[in-house]
Parts: C-alpha cells; structure tokens; sequence
C-alpha cells in the first residue's frame, strides 16, 4: 500500500506541467490551442530545457505573452519563428531551421556513423582474416604431433 503510494506520487511529479497562467489564454480555443503548440517549439532562454510552455521563468511569460499577442495581429507560425529567432538568436528553437552551417550540424551525425561503420568493419575483417591464416598454419611440431594422434 505504501509502496503505490509513493509511486503515485513520484508519477505525478514527474508529470510535466504547464506553466500557462489563465490570465495569459486566449479566448478563442483554436487560436489557444495554436499558442500552446507554438509554445512547446520554443525554448526557455533561462531553463535552457524546457519549452516556455513548461517554463516559470519571468522571460518565459513574456514570449507566451509576446507569441499570443503575434497570432492575434494574425501572423503565421514561421513568421512567429523567425521573428523570434532574429530578436533571440536561433537557440530559441529547439528545431533549429536547416540551413548554411547548420547542415554540417545535421549531417555530422550520420556521416560519423557510417564511417564509424566502415572503419569497424573493415578492422574486423582484417582481424578475421589474422587470425584465420594462424589458425590455418601448422608448426612442425604441431604436424608430427596430429599425425601421431591420427595414426
């Protein structure tokens, strides 16, 4: 009985919440909705980890005041993120756009794994192929010694 409820406890706080106040929401539902998903994109410039729909940063609040205000003047998303990302740096996004320098970041990754691929595979098959010519060559006490267990 203790145990589920301690592990009831910790479930819950381990459950991120929001950080949304109701004075920050919109009236309109959808536009709310667009916000909040918009908000989850964008990173706390003061948590460094969590969204600023997560966060409780003063700063935080201010671009979820500062993102509701900008769909209200009727902006689109990518306006949002660019706006955002030219007033913050891109950092802000935690989907960083793929462009100039940023496509040695993201081709880094599966460039090095396959060369980490090629390069193990090709030690391996050197190391195979050792160890497969030493076990194929006989001394010539190791000759006379299986003939006389043969014989």
């Amino acid at each position: 009985m203790r145990f589920g409820l301690t592990f009831l406890l910790l479930a819950v706080l381990a459950f991120p919440l929001n950080a949304v106040e109701p004075d920050e929401m919109l009236p309109d539902a959808r536009l709310e909705q667009r916000a909040r998903d918009l908000s989850k994109n964008l990173r706390c410039l003061v948590c460094q980890n969590e969204s600023i729909d997560e966060s409780n940063a003063p700063l935080a609040k201010d671009l979820r005041l500062l993102v509701r205000e900008l769909i209200t003047e009727g902006k689109s998303d990518s306006e949002i993120f660019a706006y955002l990302s030219d007033r913050y740096g891109e950092f802000v996004l935690f989907r960083p756009v793929a462009s100039g320098a940023n496509w040695l970041l993201y081709l880094f990754g599966p460039v090095a794994f396959g060369l980490a691929l090629l390069v193990s595979g090709i030690y391996i098959r050197r190391r195979s192929r050792q160890e497969s010519d030493q076990a194929t060559e006989l001394s010539e006490d190791e000759k006379q010694r299986l003939e006389q267990l043969v014989d």
